[in-house]
């Protein structure tokens, strides 16, 4: 049942892997028991996860240039590969596969070599010797110190936006007003009054006319703003928005 499972993953991958090229890798029972992948021809850009019980796997003549480290790792079982036939690019990416070649010559049908850079066209990666990846390390170490900066500078801005917002909500924001101007009167509002507002009037009559005349004369136009709801306007900027005025 659980190799079973591990197949049809395989078989998942393996059909997301071979985008465009309309071909999958195929399995089979392998004479020798365990599992046969034939990957061969596909125009792979990189292997799929692998079956733990494969034991034969034919991934030549694809469009390979490194293998994933740790791949093989699981394959304990493995008694035959080809990987020849791939443009592998010799850099530190390789060093995974030239270990693990090394490590397995014996079931390793023809041996990959390099197809770039060009001063290694042709080289075995199992010739590639150890001064070569010397500076792997380096870099590595360059990579995650940059991923550590990095990360570092997060979250010391996450920090600080947090701080500001916890600032900005503890805040008061005072306004003073000076007593002069304690009973200031809205001259810059009245003027936006609307231009066809209705006037009131009042009329008086002339005793001495039997009919009467009206003489009428415009109010005088009412404040805009009602100095005894100020009070209540102040409480409600400082409980809600914190914000308090006071005269100076």
């Amino acid at each position: 049942m659980l190799s079973s499972l591990s197949l049809a993953l395989f078989l998942l991958l393996a059909t997301s892997n071979a985008q465009g090229t309309g071909k999958v890798c195929l399995c089979s029972a392998s004479p020798h028991g365990g599992l046969l992948v034939n990957c061969t021809s596909l125009s792979l850009m990189e292997l799929p996860r692998l079956p733990s019980h494969t034991t034969e796997l034919y991934a030549h003549n694809n469009r390979l240039t490194s293998v994933a480290p740790g791949l093989f790792d699981r394959l304990v079982g493995l008694r035959k590969v080809s990987l020849s036939e791939n443009p592998f690019h010799c850099d530190c990416r390789i060093q995974y596969l030239r270990n693990w070649l090394l490590k397995n010559k014996g079931i390793v049908q023809k041996e990959p070599v390099c197809a770039s850079p060009s001063s290694l066209a042709h080289t075995l990666i199992t010739d590639l010797s150890d001064d070569f990846f010397s500076s792997c390390a380096l870099a590595k170490c360059t990579d995650g110190m940059y991923n550590i900066v990095m990360a570092v500078m997060l979250c010391g801005l996450i920090a600080l936006l947090l701080w500001s917002l916890r600032l900005a909500r503890k805040s008061t924001i005072t306004l003073c007003i000076d007593k002069r101007h304690s009973g200031f009167e809205a001259d810059s509002l009245r003027s936006l009054k609307p231009k066809h507002r209705r006037r009131l009037h009042t009329g008086t009559w002339d005793s001495s006319s039997d009919m009467g005349s009206g003489m009428f004369f415009e109010d005088q136009e009412r404040p805009l703003l009602n100095m005894e709801l100020l009070p209540q306007v102040l409480d409600v900027l400082h409980k809600k928005h914190n914000i308090k005025i006071k005269a100076t």
